[in-house]
């Protein structure tokens, strides 16, 4: 028995290399097609030479059937081996090369031939045809063998039919001519042959550098790999061409951009539509990690260019992630306002404490009321103005941050906001957003304030934010609004830049705008109108503190 593994005498049947089974194909191809165009050249070539040698024959017969003195000579002579007939007939055959000319009257006789012996004998075939004034072309057997021969009917000067001519080409000269053409066509079929190879060479070479010299096993098995890899992992792919358009998506891609199989063909812009996510995609917006949003997710995206002119952008949701450093970042300012409260606290016990020992029992209760009185007016300012409960929670909490970093967080007198809102958690990321940047900007300037609007239009709802910082320069009130964009250091927990882009996407979502302009007395002033935001008169309050509806991609995560 044999000693060579299976898998090994597998091999010996074809390579494994794409470079080898593309060169013996490319081979086999120009093979079989230089023997099929060579035998497809052959094969009608002994029909054309014989329609040559036929056409040949019948042109003799006709111009010896023209000469009347062979009709004359045919009715006043006989058929002799010395006879005019004879003579004329071997001098018409030695002057074109023809194997035979056989003249004979009506009768079938032979008057003339190359065997003198045969002359006064019938032909050996049929000349009913000619005879009865019909030109005849074929290949035949005669006396003489195998012939092509033609056959034309004899006539006298008054037009008679008075016997015929027959003339016959020996069909072995035809056979040599075509035996003679096949070395000149194998020379060519064997030139085609030799370019052909040397084709498939090239184009085999071209494969291999391009393949890098896998099997074509290997290739499936990468295909297959890549295809579980791609729907398999949870983080967006999208690969785009040379010309910029989509060719690739896997399912985490669509699901975080909200887009189909339909996308495939098209560029960023036609399939997301204009904004910051299709300029990262199509590589307007360079760097590393790059912020954006889509829909309310905020999206980590990296794009890298391939070889081929393309390029392959990967896509991380960090919607959790932001969520949570936001209220990190809130728990952090709550927690430095407790601290505060609670060193304030302390220093009001002490002093409370004192003034019980001094038994200044009136002061002390005077106090008491002051400190008490200071925290009620400022809750009850919000809740009287602000009807909904988380918006109301929301502003009395900043004011307690606002108040231990030194600004003063104040609600407008024209604020009036009932409750009845449609989303109230969107408007308190519209909000809480918001106040945090007043609060940032107001941050260690003189006399720092800060100042609230919320008033409803019939169902519209109008928000104003007003700070005493810096402002915001007239060239930069769009850019702020980008993706990404921010004049602070981010934090070690997420990035900036988020915050007022996602200002901007809720309102335009509910067919409203966010803007920002000077504030009276300098620093800036944000406004936000919300359209729809509030239910009609006695419909009944919103829920309160409803989630928002869930967009189909939430419901399918």
């Amino acid at each position: 028995m044999s000693s060579v593994p299976p898998a090994r005498r597998l091999r010996l049947g074809l390579p494994r290399r794409v470079f080898s089974q593309v060169l013996l194909m490319q081979l086999a191809i120009a093979a079989g097609v230089a023997v099929l165009a060579t035998g497809l050249f052959l094969a009608p070539l002994g029909d054309q030479l014989d329609d040559q040698a036929m056409r040949r024959a019948l042109a003799i017969a006709q111009t010896t059937a023209q000469q009347q003195r062979i009709a004359d000579d045919l009715r006043s002579t006989a058929p002799t081996p010395d006879g005019p007939v004879q003579r004329e007939a071997e001098r018409i055959r030695t002057a074109t090369g023809a194997e035979y000319v056989v003249v004979l009257d009506e009768r079938g006789v032979r008057w003339s031939h190359t065997d003198p012996r045969r002359i006064g004998g019938l032909v050996s075939t049929d000349p009913g045809e000619a005879l009865a004034g019909h030109e005849v072309m074929e290949i035949d057997e005669g006396t003489l063998g195998r012939s092509a021969r033609g056959k034309v009917p004899l006539r006298d000067d008054e037009g008679e039919i008075v016997g015929a001519v027959s003339v016959g080409i020996a069909y072995d000269s035809v056979r040599a001519r075509l035996i003679h053409a096949i070395p000149g066509l194998f020379a060519y079929a064997g030139g085609a042959l030799a370019v052909g190879a040397f084709a498939a060479w090239l184009i085999s070479r071209r494969v291999q550098r391009q393949t890098r010299d896998l099997a074509f096993s290997d290739i499936a098995a990468l295909l297959a790999e890549r295809e579980a890899m791609l729907h398999g992992i949870r983080e967006g792919v999208v690969a785009l061409d040379r010309g910029g358009r989509v060719r690739l998506l896997n399912d985490e891609a669509q699901r975080l951009l909200g887009i189909g199989e339909e996308a495939v063909g098209r560029s960023p812009d036609e399939a997301l539509g204009a904004g910051r996510t299709s300029d990262v995609l199509a590589g307007r917006v360079t760097g590393t990690d790059l912020l954006t949003v889509r829909g309310r997710r905020v999206l980590v995206a990296n794009r890298m260019p391939t070889d081929d002119g393309g390029a392959v952008a990967t896509l991380r949701d960090r919607t959790e992630v932001d969520r949570l450093g936001r209220e990190l970042d809130s728990t952090r300012g709550l927690i430095d306002a407790l601290r505060a409260q609670d060193h304030e606290h302390a220093n009001r016990m002490h002093t409370l404490l004192g003034l019980l020992e001094l038994e200044m029992y009136d002061d002390a209760l005077e106090f008491v009321g002051e400190v008490v009185g200071d925290h009620r007016a400022t809750s009850e300012q919000v809740t009287e103005k602000i009807h909904d409960p988380l918006l109301a929670a929301l502003l009395v909490g900043k004011a307690t941050v606002a108040a231990e970093r030194q600004v003063a967080l104040r609600i407008s007198d024209r604020t009036r906001l009932p409750d009845r809102l449609v989303d109230p958690r969107g408007l308190v990321t519209v909000v809480g957003n918001l106040v945090d940047n007043a609060l940032d900007a107001a941050a260690g300037t003189p006399h720092a304030r800060v100042e609230v609007e919320l008033r409803a239009e019939g169902r519209t709802a109008v928000l104003m934010v007003r700070d005493t910082g810096p402002g915001v320069p007239s060239d930069r009130r769009e850019v702020i609004f980008a993706e990404g964009w921010s004049t602070k250091e981010p934090p070690a927990h997420r990035e900036r830049g988020i915050g007022l882009s996602l200002v901007r996407r809720l309102a335009e979502r509910q067919g409203g705008r966010a803007s920002v302009g000077e504030a009276r007395g300098g620093g800036a002033e944000f406004t936000v109108v919300l359209p729809e935001a509030l239910t009609e008169p006695g419909a009944g309050p919103a829920l309160t503190g409803a989630p928002a509806p869930r967009t189909a991609e939430e419901e399918s995560r």
